[in-house]
């Protein structure tokens, strides 16, 4: 797709995930906002360049919702959010958070998907220092 700007942007999709210290609103809050910052960032996203996130929790996570928190960040107020619970697994990485986000971006530009704290032992291939 052309915009009316001559750029060539393609809808992408961008994964991620982190996790949280404990089942607490504050460490929810911490590890969201650290994720939603590490995706705009990493992936130099402005607002109107996102149009949805997903976020999905382990059961072990019911303090808050993650798009409550994600939806204080500037320029989102027209990004769609959802939460959900992630399948149960055996085994699974406790306190996960992961996220599937779209949004509008050069099709040119690589795509970076931010694993942090001990989400990063997901996707060690994509984990940044």
């Amino acid at each position: 797709m052309t915009n009316t700007m001559g750029s060539n942007r393609q809808l992408r999709a961008l994964r991620g995930a982190t996790t949280a210290e404990a089942n607490t609103v504050e460490a929810i809050g911490s590890a969201v906002a650290d994720l939603v910052q590490a995706l705009i960032e990493r992936n130099q996203l402005i607002g109107d360049q996102v149009v949805s996130v997903t976020f999905s929790v382990t059961a072990d996570l019911d303090a808050c919702f993650p798009a409550a928190i994600a939806r204080r960040q500037p320029g989102w107020e027209q990004v769609a959010l959802l939460d959900c619970q992630q399948m149960a697994v055996a085994g699974d990485l406790p306190r996960c958070i992961r996220l599937l986000a779209h949004a509008w971006m050069e099709a040119s530009e690589p795509v970076v998907h931010p694993y942090l704290r001990e989400a990063s032992r997901l996707r060690p291939d994509r984990a940044a220092s």
